[in-house]
Order: C-alpha cells, then structure tokens, then sequence
C-alpha cells in the first residue's frame, strides 16, 4: 500500500488466499500498513466514497473493511472530521517477525506430586444435562446429525486401512491442513498444516503446553474471573498464579506486569473472555505481545468459542498480530459440533511443533483417526461453514430471547453484558445481593444460575452466568421468569413464593469453581 500523488493506492490482488472478498483484501491490506508503520497514528483516511472511487469498488466493499477496523480499534471515526488511525496504537512499527525461541525441557517429575497436585484442583466437570441456564453446551436438536452419518458411513465404506491403525500423533494430516485453511480465513491466524496439532480437548492442550514451557513455581498470568479449567490445568503443572484483574477492555497487562512481571506465561480468552462476555481491546492485545516479546514469555489464546460471535464480524485472534512468535493459540470442536466429538486443536510456533508432537506422543498416542477423517470431510465439502452460519443464526436469537425476557421481567434489578457473542453471558444482581445464595435458592427450583464468585479470586460483584445456546425459547423465557421469582422472593424475605421453573435438582455444583467448558 503506498500513496500516488496524495491517493491512497490498495492493492488487492496479492498475498492474500484466492477467493478472498475484496473486503477482506482491504481491511488485511490496511491493518498490515497500520501494524507496520506504514500509516501513523493520528493519520487521516480517505473518506469511503473517495476511496471506493479510486479503487473502482462498491462503497459497501470498503465501508465494511473501515468498520472491521474500528470495531478492532485500529481506526477512530469522528463526526464532521473522518476516519483516523488510532492514536492509541504505538508511534513504532511493531518490527519484523522473529524467530521463536525454543522451550525449555520440563524436568521429569513424580506421579505422587502431580498426582496431589490433581487432588487439590477446582472442582471441573462437563454438564451432563441441559436446563435453564447451564452454560457450555452446543444445541444439539440443530446439529445435521442425517448429514453427519452419511459422511462417516462413507468413510466405512471406503475401508481405508490408514483409519483403523494407529494414527499420526500430530493429526490427521487432511484436517490439519482444514484447520490452517480455516484459521488463515476466519480468525487472522498465520499458521502452516506443521504447525496444527489435532488433540482431544482444551483442557489438554492447556495441559500440555503447561508441561512443556512451564518449570515448577513459574509464575503464571491467568485471568481474573476465570475458566476454571485452566485454572486446574496450570495448577497441576505446580504452577505459580498470579490471578491479573479484567477490566471493560480484557486482561489488565499493566496490573500484570505489577505483580508478576517476569511470568513465563500468560493464558487469556481474548476474543471472548470467560466468564464475563468482555473483548480484549487491540491496546491491550499489544500490550500483551509486548509484554511477552520483552519478557521472552509466551501467551496461550484461548479461543474457543470466537465463531460464534453476533454483533458485527469476529474479532481477529492475537496470533495474527504475534511478530515474535510467543503466541500458542488453541481451539475446540466441542462448541461448533458437538462435546462428544473430543477434538481440539493448538497452532504451535514452528521451533516448538516437534517438541510438541513429541510429548504429545507420549501422553496418550494420538486422537481418534476417524473422527478426525469425517470432520476434514464436512470442512473442506463446505458444511461447516454453512452449520456455522446457521448456529450463529440460532444462538442469536435465544440470545435476544434472554436478553429481551431479562429486561421485561428484571428491569432494573439486573444489568446484562456484555452479550455480543458466545454462549453465555453475565448479569449482574443488585450490590446487596449474594451470588452464591441467590444461585443456591435458584437451584431447590430447577434453575441452574452458576455465581460469578465461583470463578474469581477474592472479592467479586454479584452476579450470575447464565448460558442459553442449548435452550429452546419457551425454556428460556420459564427460567427467566422463574429466576424473576426467586429475585423478588427475596426481595420480600421470603421463599415461598416461589414457583417452580423447572424439574428439581439440588443444589449447584461443589467446590470452588463449577466447569463450563470442556
């Protein structure tokens, strides 16, 4: 991208994947000129009628790709005066890419002590049954269960040999090369098939790229409220926590730098955080990676449900923006299938991918090959694209029915959101109110209402996490006003009022966290 005689020339035909939209082609063009100093900040952009005349393009072309950037705060607008370069982003370029340092090897350690390590963990298991308002579950009754049997019964009957041995530790090479596709066009991440490992969750692959950088008593940045899994995971690997507060904008890196700043890693769900619904700011995310460049620290992204996101278009991973290579980006087909399938994937910088595959190896093998053969069928036949926009379709709706049945039944005892993606989202009760207790008296009455206080250390305020994806919109609107019964019950001191919202089962979970994800 240059300027002509104070034009600004985008090209758009070249390093970018065929087929790309020409949106897509100027808003890569344009953030990679931003990134890499190429446009300052401050600087002014041609309006979009201007551009879209110079360029010969649709004025919806380039006005979509100016929204993708500001929604990503690579860009300001301001009205009566135009579009700007972000003036929060650093005067620098962010350099050339490096190499990425190899990890250290983690010394051999005793079952015993991992083992009571294990024992002390949070509370983590996977929901079993879906009702008002358990959260992590994928709505199965709008799976394409007929389209998924005849893929796999064409795979039996093909009777390749290579799907009833033992399988490749890495992956299947067919769905790693799927997986890098996808990642390349829909999340921003810059990666090669060797880098793709194919696992079978995220708790594992949380699990072990722990064991792989992490060393006894490393100090760890981990969100603050956050996934409880994670916690267990970097928990287990004798890791030192360090629980870094969130804010409006995601992880507070400042506060982390305070507190710990020689980290050796930071674990984030930056596109949509867990469990408040917040997106981490592109300031942030920088800060971050310039965090880890200068600490030589690495960052897990967690990105497991970004697919699924419903104002405006996804926000692009922080991998896509890693110039140093210190991001181990990870992801999940529980969430976009179906939990049973039991595939996860990781995108390894490339001098970490052996090692990696290596200790993969060693763990438990490999993942089920033919699952795997079946998921690269229904992504490079198109399914998966078209199950995705169905499901955001869907899951946006009962979203809407959640928040419009919260707003009629509490208006002004909750507040609600952020609620732009995901399967999930918080509300917040009154200051008075106890979480724990209103989730306990919500529980006697069959309504699943997990306290916000469950995943955060110390103090946090009041407030509910309440998933909907797998709920249908009549059961939606009865947990509300089930829940609304609860609320006002105990606003009056009393309980007996309250009516039933669903089939009885006590309590909520034990323990100190109650696991969402799987």
């Amino acid at each position: 991208m240059k300027r002509a005689g104070g034009r600004l020339v985008v090209p758009v035909a070249d390093r970018v994947p065929p087929g790309t939209p020409l949106r897509a082609q100027i808003y890569r063009e344009l953030r990679g000129a931003i990134l890499d100093g190429r446009l300052r900040p401050g600087e002014r952009l041609p309006s979009t009628r201007m551009l879209s005349a110079e360029m010969s393009v649709s004025r919806n072309t380039t006005e979509g790709a100016y929204e993708q950037l500001v929604a990503e705060g690579y860009l300001s607008r301001r009205i009566g005066a135009g579009t700007f370069v972000a003036s929060c982003l650093p005067a620098r370029p962010l350099g050339a890419a490096r190499a990425a340092r190899r990890a250290p090897a983690v010394p051999t350690r005793g079952l015993s002590a991992r083992g009571r390590a294990l024992a002390r963990c949070l509370t983590c298991s996977d929901p079993q049954s879906v009702r008002a308002f358990g959260a992590g579950f994928a709505a199965l009754d709008e799976f394409p269960a007929a389209l998924w049997r005849r893929l796999t019964a064409r795979r039996l009957r093909a009777s390749d040999p290579s799907l009833l041995g033992y399988g490749d530790p890495a992956g299947y090479p067919p769905l790693r090369e799927a997986i890098s596709r996808y990642l390349s066009e829909s999340r921003g991440v810059r990666c090669r098939p060797e880098d793709v490992i194919v696992l079978t969750s995220s708790l594992q692959a949380i699990s072990l790229a722990a064991r792989m950088v992490l060393d006894p008593d490393d100090a760890v940045w981990i969100e603050n409220p956050f996934f409880p899994g994670a916690f267990s995971a970097l928990e287990a690997a004798h890791a030192r926590l360090h629980a870094i507060p969130v804010d409006g904008d995601g992880l507070r890196v400042d506060e982390g730098e305070r507190t710990a700043d020689g980290a050796r890693l930071a674990y984030v769900t930056p596109s949509h955080q867990y469990p408040t619904g917040v997106t981490m700011s592109l300031e942030r995310r920088l800060a971050l990676l310039e965090w880890a460049r200068r600490s030589n620290a690495w960052i897990l992204e967690d990105d497991y449900d970004s697919e699924f996101r419903y104002e405006g278009r996804p926000i692009a991973a922080i991998h896509g923006l890693d110039r140093a290579g210190r991001v181990i980006y990870m992801g999940t087909f529980t969430k976009s299938l179906f939990p049973s399938i039991r595939v996860a994937y990781m995108v390894v910088p490339p001098s970490l991918a052996a090692p990696f595959v290596h200790a993969r190896r060693q763990i438990d093998g490999h993942t089920a090959t033919l699952p795997q053969a079946v998921i690269a069928d229904f992504m490079n036949e198109g399914h998966f694209a078209a199950h995705l926009r169905r499901m955001r379709a869907v899951y946006r709706s009962r979203r809407d029915a959640l928040v419009e049945t919260l707003d009629r039944e509490l208006r002004g005892r909750v507040r609600v959101g952020p609620a732009e993606g995901g399967f999930q989202l918080l509300v917040r009760l009154d200051p008075g109110e106890n979480d724990r207790e209103v989730a306990r008296r919500a529980a006697a009455h069959g309504i699943e209402a997990t306290p916000l206080s469950r995943y955060t250390h110390g103090s946090a305020e009041p407030a509910l996490v309440l998933g909907y994806s797998a709920l249908a919109t009549d059961a939606i609107r009865a947990g509300v006003r089930g829940l609304a019964r609860v609320l006002h019950a105990r606003r009056r001191g009393s309980a007996s009022a309250v009516g039933a919202g669903g089939p009885s089962r006590p309590g909520v979970p034990t323990g100190n966290a109650a696991a969402i994800r799987g």
